[in-house]
């Protein structure tokens, strides 16, 4: 017998599977899988980790750039993961699957996590930072100390597929295991349908950040809706939609009147987002101008939920922010969504008539 034919050797404990009748392998399949659930199962927290645009960065900047980013995301993440008694269980491109025996522990090295990258960020040049986005899960897999495997596992990749750049999920699951002090740093989000999965299922969202200290929306001119500001480090905000081929602002600002519009920079100001709060700087020889006070060009000034920003004398702009989400009412809106959602698993059962996704239900991760 080859070395080769070595590896496909039947186990002397399964030597005498073909006498065994149908009864006794069906007997011996029971016991091997309780013996699997009892030696192997168990509930862990999950976390998936993604790099937003890798592909487009890689193809813009080149390996070896691409390469340093994705090394960046490793190393915070690393170190963010010891420090908190988490586990690295795989790392594949852009991405990394992390465990950890305690949801609040996962929180903490999440935020540690983000708040180092947001001050690596703010020394990077717009175009090179880096954006992730994360999902977190709690629920039973299959683990050897190792590897981990499970359905748990494919759905909290689905919930980390769902969720917007910069954005960091949670599932019900996860959510429910937290203690009340971290419950009222997550807001509850719209049913969402995920991908592979029936029934629309309720998410959380997870601000790492103060949200009192920082807007998380913007009112524009005479706009009947605030568009809300993209999860980014350095959010620039100017007349040019594009420039050379890729987006030339984040927040793209316009006048209806051609010639007010004209008095609007290319890239007129950025709001950057420090430890400490959220700065305006003002990137024009234009005026802007914050609560009426002037703006110096490239000196940083601090800007507040609530700031009015005016922009060359023909635009404002209002830093607006949600009312902030307690525990109970987290908890609350949860049953809300509870309800929501069997609401929507029988508008898929019965089939949906227009072939429209219900009103109040996005599909993520297709």
């Amino acid at each position: 017998m080859s070395a080769s034919d070595s590896a496909f050797v039947t186990p002397s404990c399964f030597a005498q599977l073909d006498q065994l009748s149908l009864k006794d392998i069906i007997r011996l399949q029971a016991q091997l899988e309780q013996e699997l659930k009892r030696r192997f199962e168990r509930c862990l927290v999950l976390l998936f980790s993604d790099m937003v645009g890798s592909t487009s960065y890689f193809q813009r900047f080149g390996d070896a750039a691409g390469r340093q980013l994705q090394q960046l995301h490793l190393d915070l993440l690393e170190a963010a993961v010891l420090a908190h008694d988490g586990r690295i269980v795989d790392t594949a491109g852009d991405g990394a699957f992390v465990v950890f025996e305690d949801c609040g522990r996962a929180l903490r090295a999440i935020q540690q996590v983000q708040v180092q990258l947001s001050e690596q960020n703010l020394s990077r040049a717009r175009s090179h930072q880096l954006q992730l986005r994360m999902g977190l899960h709690w629920g039973r897999v299959l683990s050897d100390g190792q590897s981990v495997s499970g359905d748990a596992v494919n759905f909290c990749a689905r919930v980390v597929a769902s969720a917007e750049p910069g954005e960091v999920r949670l599932s019900r699951e996860a959510f429910q295991e937290l203690p009340a002090a971290w419950r009222v740093q997550c807001r509850p989000l719209a049913p969402v349908l995920l991908k592979d999965v029936a029934a629309a299922v309720e998410l959380m969202a997870f601000d790492w950040r103060d949200r009192s200290q920082f807007p998380t929306h913007v009112l524009i001119g005479d706009a009947k809706e605030a568009q809300a500001l993209p999860l980014l480090d350095i959010i620039s905000f100017g007349r040019l939609r594009e420039h050379e081929g890729v987006p030339a602002n984040d927040v793209v600002l316009s006048h209806a009147d051609p010639m007010q519009a004209l008095q609007i920079s290319r890239w007129h100001f950025e709001l950057r987002r420090g430890a400490q709060g959220m700065v305006l700087r003002a990137l024009s020889d234009s005026a802007t101008l914050v609560d009426g006070q002037p703006a110096p060009k490239g000196r940083d000034v601090p800007v507040r939920v609530g700031c009015r920003i005016d922009v060359a004398n023909a635009l404002s702009l209002r830093l607006l922010a949600p009312l902030p989400c307690h525990a109970a009412d987290a908890d609350q809106t949860l049953v809300s969504m509870s309800r929501m959602r069997l609401d929507l698993s029988a508008v898929a059962a019965a089939g949906p008539l227009t072939g429209e996704i219900p009103a109040g239900a996005r599909r993520a991760g297709s």
